[in-house]
This record gives C-alpha cells, structure tokens and sequence, in this order.
C-alpha cells in the first residue's frame, strides 16, 4: 500500500481545475412511476487527466466523436443510484470540462493518496464545444 500522500499536490492551484461545473441530477418518481430530472448546477475543483484521448471515427452513417477523462477531486460525484422507497434517487452526474460534457461511469476511493479523495472516470456525452 502506497504511503505517499499527495493531497498538497492535488490542492495545489497549478493543477487543480477550478472551472469545472457538476450537473447533478436528482431523481423522484412521478405519479405515473417514471423518473423526473431536477438538475442543480454545482461548480467544484478537481485535476483532470485524460483517460482516452477525444478521437473521431469516420462511418458510413456519420462521424462519432469519443473521449474519456479522470477527474480527482474531494467533491462527491456519482455514477448513479437507485430510487428506495420515497428518497430521492441520483442519476450520473455530468461534468462540463474545456466546453465538452461528460458523464461519470464509475467513482473510484483515491483515499491511499489521501484522505477523502476519489477518482471519477468519465466518458464523453456528445460533441458540445463552445
């Protein structure tokens, strides 16, 4: 088990992203049981890496654009949960990085480089630059 903790170099400002923006969507059941979305927008700070670099592939039915980053952070984002009995249920968090969204797909603890971190691997949503 690593012993190195790197929480001073995660909270560095030379390597935190501070423009990154959480779009967290909170969902209840409706009276007909389907899902509603309420987004709430919560910007946070992270360092962001890439995971698989935004690549084009060209087909015969259109072009696709994917991509993948990690983000490392102390905010609390989620891939999802489920809806219990009457409390509020959370789907994939989005996060809005360099004008392209992406979803989380997995959280991971990062907490053996230090206390309270984790590492959210995401995928990219659609093409959306600004």
């Amino acid at each position: 088990m690593p012993l190195l903790d790197v929480s001073e170099v995660l909270l560095d400002p030379d390597f935190m992203d501070d423009s990154l923006v959480c779009h967290r969507q909170v969902q209840v059941m409706d009276g007909d049981n389907f899902a509603q979305n309420t987004v709430q927008d919560i910007p946070f700070t992270g360092v962001v890496t890439v995971d698989r670099a935004l690549e084009a592939r060209r087909m015969m039915s259109g072009q696709n654009i994917a991509g993948a980053i990690l983000i490392v952070t102390t905010f609390r984002l989620t891939q999802g949960t489920r809806i219990n009995g009457s409390s509020p249920a959370f789907d994939a968090d989005i996060v809005t990085y360099d004008g392209y969204d992406y979803r989380v797909t997995f959280v991971d603890p990062y907490k053996r480089y230090g206390a309270g971190f984790v590492q959210a691997h995401c995928e990219l949503v659609e093409e959306s630059a600004a």
